[in-house]
């Protein structure tokens, strides 16, 4: 399965069927249509806002169905435009609405004998946007949705692919600093042990017993030191987890889906592991791979937090 990205954009116009010759005159303007644009970024859970005009509210259950059921995670925005044909101009009333208005009008100055007729451009206004317009534009709107919604997996498709590639880097990079770490520990340990048999001669010289303890006395204790200080700093099963997240994380990109809040909680946990060894680093040359780590692994969670 594909990686899908919280990140992407898509729109798409769709225009009424056009009436068989058959069908009588329809309302709806023959360059009538409707376009979608959906934008989403990331969001820890599925977030919808929908903007449309008052006369396709009733198609929001329907949008909303739609969305959530390709969509899980994300902020996601739909704006839905209508247009037709001279929005600015006058239209050409057809002679149904002409008589459908008059019929509208009698019936009201019965029961209103001193409301004021209709003006033509009263007339002109409710031939302009009234009759079944409107609803000859659902069916479009839900086409362009439905097309729109193809259009944002597709770029999320796109834009996850690419994350995938960052973070293989970046797993690829922590992998280096864990192999680079592991034989330190022994260089470090026997530059320790040699440090406590130099300052312990230097003690004993001081006080003038240097003559009096054995050099195999000495031996022992440094290693009995250096054995302590071995286990303070000894970093192997840090390391060993770490390199398990890793293969873990590499594991849920190839197998794709929705992973994302897998990979959030695994990016804690390598930031757990850079933190412990970052503590027990006791030379530099550690507490460099550390810094190296916690910022390969602060780059991973920039990437993460935009994967659904």
């Amino acid at each position: 399965m594909p990686v899908y990205s919280m990140t992407g954009y898509a729109s798409a116009s769709s225009q009424p069927s056009a009436p068989s010759e058959n069908t009588a005159v329809s309302n709806a303007s023959p360059h009538a249509g409707v376009t979608v644009e959906l934008r989403s970024v990331n969001g820890r859970f599925l977030d919808l806002s929908l903007r449309m005009p008052e006369e396709l509210r009733g198609l929001e259950p329907a949008l909303r169905e739609l969305l959530t059921t390709k969509l899980k995670r994300g902020k996601v925005e739909m704006r839905i435009n209508t247009q037709r044909e001279g929005d600015g101009a006058w239209p050409q009333p057809q002679a149904d609405q002409l008589n459908k208005l008059s019929r509208l009008e009698n019936t009201v100055q019965s029961w209103l004998p001193k409301a004021q007729p209709l003006s033509v451009h009263e007339a002109l206004q409710w031939c302009k946007g009234g009759g079944s317009a409107t609803e000859k534009l659902d069916e479009p709107a839900l086409e362009a949705a439905r097309q729109c919604v193809v259009g944002l997996l597709e770029a999320r498709e796109r834009e996850g692919e690419k994350l995938v590639a960052i973070l293989m880097e970046r797993i690829a990079r922590l992998r280096e600093l864990a192999d680079a770490a592991e034989p330190m520990l022994p260089a470090i340990v026997q530059r320790q042990q040699q440090r406590f048999l130099e300052r312990w001669q230097e003690a004993l010289a001081t006080t003038g017993a240097a003559q009096t303890i054995p050099e195999e006395n000495l031996r022992e204790r440094a290693l009995n030191e250096a054995a302590a200080y071995a286990i303070r700093i000894d970093v192997a099963e840090e390391l060993a987890r770490l390199r398990a997240h890793l293969e873990e994380i590499a594991r849920l990109l190839k197998k794709g889906g929705e992973i994302g809040k897998r990979l959030d909680f695994l990016i804690q946990e390598l930031h757990r592991e850079a933190n412990t060894l970052g503590s027990k680093a006791a030379a530099l040359e550690l507490t460099n791979i550390s810094v190296e780590m916690k910022v390969a692994v602060e780059q991973l969670r920039e990437q993460v937090q935009n994967i659904e």
